[in-house]
């Protein structure tokens, strides 16, 4: 894959089979938050109580002032799904972190998942070397998504709140090995067991 040497762009529109990823707007919130406020999302998570509504609204107004939050939108029937985002660019080591991710449990499962991943690190290794992953230790069903996509346990360290996680990582060219070994062309098909 070539790597621009431009600025990132942490918003772009990315469109899949599944489902479309675009920039979040204030106006997102209530849509968003119908979503978030199932408890079982954050089962896993340390954030135990983000489903709840003051609690929310400002991990919403955080995604909103990063400048690279992202809304999923099913394509199917244009519903909102959940959230990700880019974050933490370093330009100096060549990488981007990808988190704070949900899915309606509607959309668990995999299929969703992958494809938002995959758009996402397609438009990331245009412009950087490495994705990285933050996980907390006691997120097992979300150490298992990355994993699915290829991403490899790379160590630990603080997350911005202080909490110790799991660091994963995908390079660009660990990425494209698994979109070569799979003859990938499709979104849809990224990440499938075979």
């Amino acid at each position: 894959m070539e790597i621009r040497k431009a600025p990132f762009d942490l918003q772009p529109t990315l469109k899949g089979k599944l489902l479309e990823l675009r920039p979040l707007r204030p106006s997102d919130f209530p849509d968003l938050y119908a979503v978030a406020s199932d408890p079982l999302i954050w089962e896993q998570h340390p954030a135990k109580d983000r489903c709840q509504e003051d609690v929310f609204q400002q991990f919403f107004q955080k995604a909103l002032d990063s400048g690279g939050a992202f809304l999923a939108i099913d394509r199917k029937d244009g519903r909102v799904i959940g959230s990700s985002r880019f974050h933490d660019y370093n330009a100096e080591r060549n990488q981007i972190e990808v988190g704070f991710t949900f899915l309606a449990r509607s959309h668990w499962g995999g299929a969703y998942n992958r494809e938002m991943k995959e758009l996402m690190l397609r438009h990331a290794f245009n412009y950087v070397e490495r994705v990285v992953f933050l996980i907390d230790p006691q997120n097992f069903r979300s150490q298992r998504a990355v994993e699915k996509i290829g991403g490899i346990r790379a160590g630990s360290r603080p997350n911005a709140e202080g909490r110790d996680s799991f660091v994963y990582e995908i390079t660009a060219s660990h990425f494209a090995e698994i979109l070569d070994s799979q003859g990938l062309t499709h979104c849809e098909e990224f990440g499938k067991d075979r």
